[in-house]
């Protein structure tokens, strides 16, 4: 059984990462740190964990870690990762992994240094059809890739405004609105959200970006309500972008992809209660992944689960590593810097 921490005791840590470790048959140990002194009180009483940290290498070091969960803002993710890897545990970040790119690369690199596995909080990438979307396009069943459409929708309009979201009125905490809707403090559609469907489309059709042009259209608050990019990749792929954080809350969250390949493509779409993954190939012959009932509905437990049985020393593999949070950090960084430019931004490396 793995002994795992969680730096940066917020909304999400105590709604779904400290929930799923305590009910994981795989977590032995628990501990907590965060620098405001007086949270960490709370949270600990709440869930009863005596383990209690300002320092996240003091806290690895002392309660002898095997993971270390990173849930602090949006900007505050590198630092605490990378202390984590140089202490030795594998360590889970959330979406986005890193604000610039240069802090993407820096995390991937620090896990391979640390010979220790770099996991990011994007769980559409660890279901079973996505594993059985890469296998197709492993396998080759549509060829060379050379286009993509990438489409994602949520109803955070709230959240991305500055008002608190509308779900989370019976919460612990509330999501902060510093961390979603301050465009000085990586807020916006583009990093709170497009970091999924980019982590799965980087993850299924193993692209990196190689430039990218980006428009959006701000909230009151001046993040990107709206995106729309298109991309170039280094293997002369083009891919087309688009975000929108104001779906009515009744329908949630949604993905659409479509990847178009020289033999063939696949089809990916999902909301709540209603989602299909197909392979049609040019030589007439097509291929079904047969969904379960709400098994697309998006699942913020599975990360952590994930990330649970590896820290135990189970073969998990990792669906959603390092080196796919440095390509999905780059290719946000990029769309954010071209949308304030006006000019299309090249993604070095």
């Amino acid at each position: 059984m793995a002994k795992i921490g969680v730096v940066g005791i917020g909304w999400w840590a105590c709604f779904n990462h400290i929930p799923v470790l305590q009910a994981s048959e795989d977590v032995d140990t628990i501990s907590i740190c965060d620098l405001d002194v007086a949270r960490l009180a709370q949270v600990g009483d709440q869930f009863g964990i005596a383990a209690r940290y300002t320092d996240v290498t003091e806290m690895i070091n002392a309660e002898r870690l095997d993971g270390v969960i990173i849930s602090t803002p949006h900007v505050a993710h590198t630092r605490p990762a990378i202390a984590a890897l140089q202490a030795g545990a594998h360590v889970l970040v959330e979406k986005p992994m890193a604000t610039t790119a240069a802090d993407g690369r820096a995390i991937a690199a620090a896990g391979i240094a640390a010979n220790r596995e770099v996991l990011i909080s994007t769980g559409l990438n660890y279901t079973r059809y996505t594993a059985q979307a890469a296998a197709w396009v492993k396998q080759g069943k549509i060829g060379e890739i050379r286009h993509a459409a990438c489409q994602m929708g949520s109803a955070l309009d709230d959240l991305m405004a500055g008002e608190p979201m509308l779900e989370t009125a019976n919460h612990l905490f509330r999501p902060p609105a510093s961390t979603w809707s301050d465009p000085a403090k990586a807020g916006g559609y583009a990093w709170g959200q497009m970091s999924h469907s980019l982590a799965w489309l980087c993850y299924v059709a193993d692209v990196k970006f190689q430039s990218i042009y980006c428009i959006d259209g701000k909230s009151k608050t001046g993040v990107d309500y709206y995106d729309a990019a298109v991309g170039r990749c280094t293997n002369g792929a083009t891919v087309a972008l688009s975000g929108a954080s104001t779906v009515p809350k009744q329908r949630g969250m949604h993905t659409d992809v479509r990847i178009y390949g020289t033999e063939g493509v696949i089809w990916f779409d999902c909301e709540a209660g209603r989602a299909r993954l197909e392979l049609s190939r040019l030589d007439g012959s097509n291929e079904t992944y047969e969904m379960a009932p709400n098994e697309a509905d998006y699942d913020g437990t599975l990360p952590v689960t994930h990330f649970a049985a590896l820290c135990a020393g189970k073969p998990v593999g990792n669906p959603a590593n390092g080196e796919n949070g440095a390509r999905v950090t780059e290719a946000i960084a990029a769309m954010y810097a071209s949308a304030a430019s006006g000019a299309a931004v090249q993604i070095e490396g």
